[in-house]
């Protein structure tokens, strides 16, 4: 999943009414704390400013990209609104029986539904200007805590955790990350130091006879925090990932040590990418023929869980290289 290609919610045009409004619900600014007393609830910043929300919130409705990050740290929300079943299909079972158990409010926020769900708290991740038009009617009906597309994946699992309450999760995911980081880094530290990687990956959408060098999704993750050698787009520029290759251009891909290719949970390539791998011209570079061209599995990179599982799909990868180059 690219992290440059952030979804967003659309807006159900219909006007709520006042009925709507619940008493006691609004975003912490107005005169509300006596029925919300400082014992029972805390304070947290976003990008809608501070926010007073519940200490143990139990009905959490969660809109665009922050319903997957939130059910990985353990939430259970009971609204959701719709991610594609590509997406559904990479969280683990038990993530996944959660979010289908939360009621759909659809690729459009409905608010009328939402309200009947009597959240006390709502937790929005969308373009700014969609929240603009529905902020004032989601305060209305619960505490709103929103972030914008530009908040980094990691400062947003901060966020998140603080206003629903699931820090905990939070911290045991974080010493899992930085103990693959730590490992990776010590373990490969040659590879990392002298190995020239290349990622690529097609897409649903890609053209056919089509592949892209990619230099988003869970690869930023290894360029970024593990310091491998991946090609990407200057700096102002679009990713790599935007421009697709002819398969023709595959040999091009000869002049790196080692390719990564996207794989299912199971290990096999994944069904998009599948195409490539049974040219012949993959066949015949040389990373290919020498078992340097290796499968990562990437379930996500917008949230600790699912990079945990990049990573540690990337360190059994970085195992199977043949010494030496």
């Amino acid at each position: 999943m690219a992290s440059r290609q952030r979804r967003g919610a659309a807006v159900a045009a219909a006007f709520v009414s006042a009925a709507l409004v619940l008493t006691g619900c609004g975003n912490g600014d107005g005169d509300d704390k006596a029925d919300n007393p400082a014992s029972t609830t805390r304070t947290v910043k976003a990008d809608n400013g501070t926010i007073q929300v519940p200490a143990d919130p139990q009905r959490v409705v969660t809109i665009g990209n922050t319903g997957l990050p939130f059910v990985d740290m353990g939430g259970k929300p009971v609204g959701v609104t719709k991610v594609r079943d590509s997406e559904l299909g990479l969280l683990p079972a038990d993530q996944r029986a959660t979010f289908e158990k939360a009621t759909n409010l659809g690729d459009e926020v409905d608010l009328e539904k939402l309200a009947g769900l009597k959240p006390d708290l709502i937790l929005v991740q969308i373009p700014d200007a969609e929240f603009k038009e529905i902020e004032t009617k989601l305060g209305s009906v619960a505490p709103t805590v929103f972030w914008g597309l530009d908040t980094e994946w990691k400062a947003l699992a901060d966020g998140l955790a603080a206003a629903g309450n699931v820090t905990e999760a939070l911290g045991r995911q974080k010493a899992e990350y930085d103990g693959h980081i730590t490992k990776v880094k010590q373990q490969y530290s040659a590879v990392v130091a002298s190995t020239k990687f290349v990622n690529v990956d097609r897409y649903a959408s890609s053209d056919p006879g089509t592949f892209v060098i990619a230099d988003i999704g869970c690869v930023e993750i290894a360029q970024d925090d593990l310091g491998l050698n991946f090609p990407k787009a200057a700096d102002g520029a679009d990713p790599l990932a935007y421009t697709a290759l002819p398969f023709e251009q595959l040999a091009g891909l000869a002049k790196y040590d080692v390719i990564t290719y996207p794989v299912d949970a199971a290990g096999k390539p994944t069904t998009t990418f599948a195409p490539v791998v049974e040219t012949n011209t993959w066949k015949a570079l040389p990373a290919a023929t020498s078992g340097r061209a290796i499968g990562v599995f990437c379930p996500g990179n917008n949230s600790y869980g699912a990079v945990n599982r990049y990573l540690d799909s990337l360190d059994r990868a970085l195992a199977s290289l043949p010494a030496g180059k």
